[in-house]
């Protein structure tokens, strides 16, 4: 017997470097709340504008990585910060983010502009102590 989903097609977004468990408890908790799951994979040249960071992974890899995990219907390339035009483009009724991003101006924002469409903002929870950053550090450290 299936449990009937919340949304029916949820989008999350990420640059997902050295694809770690917390990269993975955010996309299955998404995929647990929609019955599609488009996941975008920032492109390499966006993270580095970005962040002024190259993805020790290339953006070919990532994409690979997160098309093979069994939560994941599509993947998109997110190639720019225009966070509405997938929504719209895909037909998404929920955006999936780390709960880390909850209360911030930036996504008080989104949250108006994707209601405005149809679309709600779930934010779930951050996985702690794991980031592409904190595994960075600890390959500076070897």
């Amino acid at each position: 017997m299936s449990v009937e989903k919340k949304y029916k097609i949820g989008y999350t977004t990420g640059v997902f470097d050295m694809f770690h468990i917390g990269h993975l408890n955010i996309i299955r908790k998404a995929k647990e709340q929609c019955d599609f799951l488009i996941v975008g994979v920032t492109t390499d040249e966006l993270c580095y504008l970005r962040k002024k960071k190259t993805p020790i992974i290339p953006e070919c890899e990532r994409v690979a990585i997160v098309e093979a995990i069994r939560y994941v219907d599509k993947v998109v390339m997110q190639n720019d910060m225009d966070k509405l035009r997938p929504v719209k483009e895909h037909g998404v009724d929920a955006v999936f983010v780390g709960s880390d991003w909850k209360g911030t101006e930036a996504w008080q924002q989104y949250e108006k502009e994707f209601a405005s469409v149809g679309c709600s903002v779930v934010y779930l929870d951050h996985t702690d102590g794991i980031s592409s950053s904190i595994l960075r550090e600890r390959l500076n450290q070897e």
